[in-house]
Order: structure tokens, then C-alpha cells, then sequence
């Protein structure tokens, strides 16, 4: 769907998802760690400057930043007045694939999540060869995230693991535990939050060691501390634990 919007605002047909971005995926938001070409690269295929390629592929396991790279160029391209379309195809792998794909050709920045969702399945395979060479053809900017790469895909189809190769291809590294911490201090700095070193030491310690998981533990917390009018300190960030 359009960077922001719901279904009345989506360049395609409508879908029988409400498919939306979050707000806190933007550049702005996103510490590279040990992947700072890959930001880059995508940033710059959002504004359509310094690309040689109109086409990049991420891939790597959940936690990385693959998502969060793909909606913020969708917020980039969406607050530039651009046509744009974010899709995450875990969601839709049961809905037939022309109808699903039906129509983005007509964005201008087309993104395109959890390949490894569909690729493989027959149907998936010709219908993507066919929206990937039509988006070509147009003129179209597109990012695509999977799990491994274009050639561990297992597609069906040999000519769609080399469209799907067209352009650089980037294999997105795990944060270390330093760049946990520090991407947990930007992102409660963004929600107007303190988050000490120690008390994110301490949920290192305690929780699992999965950027997804542990940002969405910080959602928690903040809501809670906000709730009690309570600081982020460890018995407080023990007790919610206990309570999970």
C-alpha cells in the first residue's frame, strides 16, 4: 500500500489487508552497524540518485533491517509526492498472484518483503518474472528482501533468480551485541525515553538477543513505565519481565 496511507490511497487494487508503515521506519532510524553500504544504496535508490541499477535485493535472517530499509524508502518516496508500494508477501501468499501483483507497475518505488514466502510456487514464480520485467520496462525503482539469496531462493523458474539478481545484491549482517544496545538507546531516545546503559545490559542478559523481539519489548515497556509514571530502571524492567 502507499507510504502512510490505507486502502484508499493504494496505486494498486485494493487488497484484503489494511497494510500500513510504521512510523519509526526511517533512515533516520536506522543504526547500519556492519551494514552501511546497504543503507546507503537504498537510500539512494529511494531518491532515484547515483544508481546504476533501479533494482536491489537484501537478504539475510529476521532482525537485520531488511523491513525497516524497505519502509523507510517508502516513507522517503511517499514524502517526495511519489507514487510508492510496500509488500509484504508472507501476508498474501495465499491470494492468487496476479491479483495481488496486479497494478504495481504504476508506482514509482515498488517494494517487495519475504520473497522467500513465495518464491518456489509456480504460480508465485511466473507472476513475479512478469511484474519484475514490466516494472523494468517502466521506469520503476525496486527493493525486494528475502531470507537468503536470489540463488537459495529455489525458484522454479531460472530466468526469475536472475531478474531477481539484476542489481546489487546485499547480505545483511546480524548487529553485534554493541550495536544492540545502541540501536535500543536510539530508538527510546526516539519515543522521548531514557534508557540507561546498565538497564540494557540487563535486558541482553534476560531476553532474547532478537532485534525484532527486543524493540517490540521496548514498545512494552515504555507504554508501561508511561502508565505507572515510572523511569526505565532494572526492577522495574524485571518486574514487567516477571509479569510476561
Amino acid at each position: 500500500m502507499s507510504a502512510g496511507q490505507g486502502r484508499e490511497a493504494a496505486p494498486q487494487r485494493q487488497l484484503p489487508l489494511d497494510l500500513r508503515l510504521r512510523d519509526t521506519s526511517r533512515f533516520a532510524g536506522f543504526y547500519p552497524g556492519s551494514n552501511p553500504l546497504a543503507r546507503d544504496a537504498v537510500e539512494a535508490l529511494a531518491v532515484g540518485f547515483g544508481m546504476t541499477e533501479p533494482q536491489i535485493l537484501l537478504h539475510g535472517p529476521s532482525g537485520v533491517g531488511k523491513t525497516h530499509l524497505l519502509q523507510a524508502a517508502c516513507h522517503q518516496g511517499h514524502e517526495r509526492g511519489e507514487p510508492v508500494a510496500y509488500l509484504p508477501l508472507g501476508e498474501v501468499a495465499s491470494a492468487p498472484p496476479l491479483a495481488v501483483l496486479d497494478g504495481l507497475e504504476r508506482a514509482r518505488l515498488v517494494a517487495l518483503d519475504d520473497l522467500d514466502q513465495v518464491v518456489g510456487q509456480g504460480d508465485w514464480d511466473e507472476a513475479l518474472f512478469g511484474l519484475l520485467n514490466r516494472l523494468r520496462d517502466g521506469g520503476c525503482r525496486v527493493l525486494l528482501a528475502a531470507t537468503h539469496a536470489p540463488d537459495g531462493l529455489d525458484s522454479r523458474l531460472p530466468d526469475l533468480t536472475s531478474r531477481l539478481a539484476w542489481g546489487p545484491v546485499f547480505r545483511m549482517q546480524a548487529p553485534e551485541e554493541d550495536d544492540l544496545k545502541r540501536i535500543l538507546a536510539q530508538r527510546a531516545a526516539l519515543r522521548g525515553l531514557e534508557l540507561p546503559e546498565a538497564v540494557a545490559d540487563y535486558l541482553l542478559r534476560h531476553y532474547r538477543r532478537d532485534l525484532v523481539a527486543l524493540l517490540e519489548l521496548l514498545d512494552r515497556l515504555d507504554l508501561a513505565a508511561l502508565a505507572e509514571q515510572r523511569r526505565l530502571t532494572i526492577p522495574f524492567v524485571r518486574d514487567q519481565l516477571a509479569r510476561s
